[in-house]
């Protein structure tokens, strides 16, 4: 019995590193497009709420940030420390941490005729909730109107995030199938 309670520890240590780790990988494929940039970073917060739930979502974040903030280079760009989380982009990194826990939320052991359907709508919550707190941010930094902050921080990137929680969840649910998730 401790044993397999070691193991499951054990693997949800490493998920949980990996994702991070994922985060960061995700920073540096990217495309830059004004004060924010297009990354592939939603797609494995979106991933790691999914496979983690709401806590461990929120704690692979969190550990990604604090990577950050602890001056390893894992920020779009680079770029690491404190200064950048009260830059622009600032709000988007606190959001990136509601975002997998919201999304995480999916994971909760819920009966769904359409698990997948349930998958989508935490999703796009959690989607709307990152962009809620990083659009504010970006507004704040930026001092400019709601329709600049939104024009900037928010319709570029919205289409794209959109495929990438498609491709979170056909990743999810094709892992989910094949059994490689912790548990």
């Amino acid at each position: 019995m401790q044993q397999n309670e070691s193991l499951t520890s054990l693997n949800r240590m490493v998920w949980t590193s990996l994702l991070a780790a994922l985060t960061a990988v995700g920073a540096y494929l990217q495309l830059p497009l004004g004060p924010i940039p297009f990354s592939l970073q939603p797609f494995f917060v979106m991933m790691a709420g999914l496979i983690m739930g709401p806590v461990g979502g929120a704690i692979v974040l969190c550990l990604y940030v604090g990577a950050g903030l602890a001056g390893l280079p894992v920020f779009v760009g680079g770029k690491s420390g404190f200064a950048h989380l009260l830059g622009p982009t600032g709000g988007f990194l606190i959001g990136f941490i509601a975002q997998a826990a919201i999304t995480g939320m999916a994971t909760r052991k819920l009966e769904a005729r359409l698990p997948w359907l349930r998958d989508v709508l935490w999703g796009l919550f959690g989607i709307v909730v990152m962009y809620a707190i990083g659009v504010a941010r970006l507004k704040m930094v930026l001092d400019v109107d709601w329709l600049k902050a939104l024009t900037v921080g928010f319709l570029p990137f919205a289409p794209g995030d959109l495929v990438k929680l498609a491709a979170a969840v056909a990743v999810y649910r094709f892992m989910q199938d094949k059994r490689l998730l912790p548990k």
